[in-house]
């Protein structure tokens, strides 16, 4: 057995390099000094005798084998992780640090009501958020920058446990007194593809809303266009066009202000499930049970 072994932050100076491509924004996401990083992976190629990174003054390029110890720096900051969380689990339920990724098209919506709440019955808790599109949020989940993420099913998530919180509606959102306004209940054939605006890659609820219509036409021919739903509000109260919106931020308020009516969609995909979800055999499951009746309780 080596007598010298990695340190856990020399590899999460490794990953985070491999994370962000670049020395600068890998040592602010570590909350280090560009020189405390460089040097923290000088050493750890001195120590296993290899060279993992290839420098250049513009390109950061990792070798085969760079990328081979990358892969298994993750599986060891996991276990890190899980080794923390197995300490955590054992003193109080939901007290501590606890860091939970949440999807932008819930984050603004359910967080506001629940929050306040969970501060006050929880006093002990530490919570930690942070908005990721839904890929990425499960990315943060299975890299262990993350110990929960709040999202909205389907979506692949990989080998989790989840925990339910409720359903929420897909409703079609059009400007008032539009001439083509539909009736009370939209149908998925009366949307105009054309007219359609939608989020941009990344976001789970394109998906939601595609599969809600069942048209292949609408994923060729909508605008993929919007960087969050305040912004398709924005364009669909311009007269740009048409969304589909879900009903947690219509009852949020979302429409407030503007000159759009929101209607619900004929169709028997025409929800999505809110969810919370964590790796699965955590020894922290209870706790975050616990965490999803709090939210279902919001």
């Amino acid at each position: 057995m080596s007598t010298y072994l990695p340190t856990i932050k020399q590899l999460q100076y490794l990953v985070a390099l491999h994370e962000h491509n670049h020395f600068g924004r890998a040592a602010e996401a570590s909350f280090v000094s560009q020189s405390t990083l460089s040097a923290g992976i000088r050493e750890l190629e001195t120590l296993l005798g290899v060279t993992l990174v290839e420098r250049s003054r513009r390109v950061v390029r990792f070798t085969p084998l760079g990328n081979q110890v990358v892969a298994k720096a993750h599986r060891l900051l996991r276990e890190a992780e899980e080794l923390s969380d197995l300490v955590q689990a054992s003193g109080k339920p939901l007290s501590g640090e606890l860091r939970m990724s949440v999807i932008p098209t819930i984050a603004p919506f359910l967080l506001p009501k629940i929050l306040p709440r969970l501060r006050r019955e929880r006093p002990q808790l530490k919570l930690f958020l942070r908005e990721e599109t839904s890929g990425d949020a499960v990315e943060s989940l299975h890299h262990g920058r993350a110990d929960c993420v709040l999202l909205a099913l389907p979506f692949a998530t990989g080998e989790v446990e989840s925990a339910k919180i409720c359903d929420d509606e897909l409703m079609v959102a059009f400007p008032k007194d539009d001439p083509r306004d539909p009736p009370e209940i939209v149908s998925p054939g009366s949307i105009d593809e054309g007219r359609l605006l939608l989020l941009e890659d990344g976001h789970c609820l394109r998906e939601h809303a595609l599969a809600a219509c069942n048209r292949p036409e609408l994923r060729d021919n909508a605008t993929m266009i919007g960087t969050s739903l305040h912004t398709l509000v924005q364009m669909v109260d311009n007269g740009l066009g048409l969304t589909m919106l879900p009903r947690m931020a219509v009852d949020a308020g979302i429409l407030r202000d503007t000159d759009i009516v929101a209607r619900p969609l004929k169709s028997k995909n025409a929800n999505r499930e809110i969810a919370l979800i964590w790796r699965r055999n955590s020894p922290r499951s209870a706790e975050f049970r616990l965490l999803a009746e709090e939210l279902r309780a919001g």
